[in-house]
C-alpha cells in the first residue's frame, strides 16, 4: 500500500481499532508466516479512516472531533471468522468480521466527518487484513491458512495512528461512550 506523502508541516494519521491480545499477536504472526512485506510496520486492527495527511498545528482539533465522535457510540463485540479477498480489485486477503461490522460502519461513517471528511477510495468494508501487496499464490496459502481462524474480543476503544516513516504507531486512544472524555496520549507499546 502506498502512503500518501504528508507536506510541509503534516504528519499521515490513520483512525482504527486495534485487535487486542492475544488475537493481536496471532494474526501478526500469521501475517509475517504468509510473507507480507509491511507485517512488522502495521499492528492488526479494523480500519476507521485509512492514511491521510494531516497539518501537525490542526492535530488538537482532530483528536476533539475524534473524541467527541467516538464518544457518542457504544462498545460493541467483534467476532472474525474465515477469510475472503478484495481480489481482484485490490491483492488483499484478510479475516472477515461476522458480528461488529454494522457498528465499524456506523463509527466510520460518524468519525468521516469534520477534519477528517476525506473520500474513501473503496466502499467501506471492515476487515483485518492478514496478506497484502504479495503474489497469488501467497494470497490462495493466505486465504487457506486463516479460513478457519475465529476471535472475539470488545470494541471499547479506538486510536489515531501516526506513520513515522518506517511503522504505524498508536498516538492517542479515545473512548467509545464516553461523553466528555479527553483522549489519552498511549506509548508505542500500548495498542
Amino acid at each position: 500500500m502506498r502512503l500518501p506523502r504528508a507536506g510541509a508541516g503534516e504528519i499521515v494519521v490513520g483512525v482504527a481499532i486495534a485487535v487486542p491480545e492475544p488475537f493481536c499477536g496471532q494474526l501478526h504472526d500469521a501475517r509475517v508466516r504468509l510473507g507480507d512485506p509491511e507485517a512488522r510496520n502495521i499492528v492488526p486492527h479494523v480500519t476507521l479512516i485509512g492514511p491521510t495527511p494531516v497539518a501537525q498545528d490542526r492535530l488538537e482539533e482532530l483528536d476533539a472531533h475524534i473524541a467527541r465522535t467516538v464518544a457518542g457510540h457504544r462498545p460493541f463485540h467483534v467476532r472474525l471468522r474465515g477469510t475472503h479477498t478484495f481480489r481482484p480489485v485490490s491483492p488483499v486477503v484478510f479475516v472477515a468480521l461476522e458480528e461488529g461490522a454494522e457498528q465499524c460502519a456506523a463509527l466510520e461513517a460518524s468519525v468521516r466527518s469534520g477534519p477528517l471528511q476525506v473520500e474513501a477510495h473503496f466502499p467501506y468494508h471492515p476487515h483485518v487484513t492478514v496478506a497484502h501487496d504479495v503474489d497469488d499464490a501467497a494470497l490462495d496459502a493466505a486465504q487457506a491458512d486463516m479460513a478457519t481462524y475465529e476471535a472475539g474480543f470488545d470494541v471499547t476503544h479506538v486510536h489515531r495512528f501516526v506513520h513515522d516513516g518506517t511503522a504505524w504507531r498508536p498516538a492517542q486512544r479515545f473512548v467509545l461512550g464516553a461523553v466528555g472524555a479527553l483522549a489519552d496520549a498511549v506509548g508505542e507499546d500500548h495498542p
